[in-house]
C-alpha cells in the first residue's frame, strides 16, 4: 500500500519512512502543502500522514481540498494540543490525529489500524443452515456437517448448491439432470435419484426414512428443506 507523508521537517520524514518501509509500505514524501496536493492527485495514496504546520498552506487547508475529491484516510500530526485544533482537523475529514512529539512505533500502529478500518479484508462467503449444522463455502467448494468437512463428488456438490441456493423451490428430476450432467447427457433422469441417495448419506442424520435437507416431492422432484 502507498502512504504519502507530509512534513516540512526532513528528519521526521526519514524516521517515519524508515518505520513504514520496514512494514512493507511504499512511502512517498512531500515537504509542503502544494507538493502534497499534487502527489495526492497523481499517486492516489491509500493513506496520508499530514502535518498541520506547513510552510505554504496549512495542513487543515490541504485536508479540506483533498476531501473535495477523495475519501483517502488522513492522519494529522500536530504540535498544537488544544481541543479546538484537534476538533478542527477531525471536522474537515481527518480520520485520526497524533500530537508531536510522537512515537514512530505508535504512528505505525495507528496507520495499520486506520488502513484495516478503511480496507477491510473481504469476508469469506458462507451459507449456514440450521444454526451452523450444515455449512457451505461456495468460494472453495467445501461443505461441513456439524463442523466436520464432508467429501462430496463434483456432481453431489453441484446438486447440493443448486438446491440450497433456492430453498423451498421444487426442482424436477430432468431439470436437475440438465444442470449437473448437461443438456446433451443421454440417460434416464433416474440417475439423479442415485446421486441424491449418495448425497443424503453424507449430509443427513437419517437419510432413508426422514431426510431433512433433501426432500422428495412425490411426482414432482426434489427441494431443499434447510433453514438459512
Amino acid at each position: 500500500m502507498k502512504i504519502l507523508i507530509v512534513d516540512d521537517e526532513e528528519n521526521i520524514l526519514e524516521i517515519v519512512e524508515a518505520y513504514l518501509v520496514a512494514k512493507n509500505y511504499q512511502v512517498v514524501r512531500a515537504m509542503d502543502g502544494e507538493e502534497a496536493l499534487r502527489k495526492a492527485e497523481t499517486i492516489r495514496p491509500d493513506l496520508i500522514v499530514l502535518d498541520l504546520m506547513l510552510p505554504d498552506i496549512s495542513g487543515l487547508e490541504v485536508c479540506r481540498r483533498i476531501r473535495k475529491s477523495s475519501s483517502v484516510p488522513v492522519i494529522i500530526l500536530t504540535a498544537r494540543t488544544t481541543e479546538q485544533d484537534i476538533l478542527s482537523g477531525l471536522q474537515i475529514g481527518a480520520d485520526h490525529y497524533m500530537t508531536k512529539p510522537f512515537s514512530p512505533k505508535e504512528l505505525v500502529a495507528r496507520v495499520q489500524t486506520v488502513l484495516r478500518r478503511s480496507h477491510p479484508e473481504p469476508q469469506e462467503v458462507k451459507w449456514s443452515f440450521d444454526g451452523g449444522l450444515l455449512e457451505i463455502y461456495p468460494d472453495n467448494k467445501q461443505v461441513f456437517k456439524k463442523g466436520v468437512e464432508v467429501g462430496l463428488t463434483p456432481t453431489e456438490y453441484r446438486l447440493l448448491t443448486l438446491l440450497a441456493s433456492h430453498p423451498q423451490q421444487i426442482f424436477p428430476r430432468q431439470q436437475l439432470l440438465q444442470v449437473v450432467k448437461g443438456l446433451d447427457f443421454d440417460g434416464t433422469d433416474r440417475v439423479i435419484d442415485v446421486h441424491i441417495k449418495n448425497l443424503r448419506q453424507k449430509i443427513e442424520d437419517d437419510d432413508t426414512r426422514t431426510p431433512y435437507y433433501i426432500l422428495t416431492i412425490y411426482g414432482e422432484g426434489y427441494r431443499f428443506g434447510g433453514q438459512k
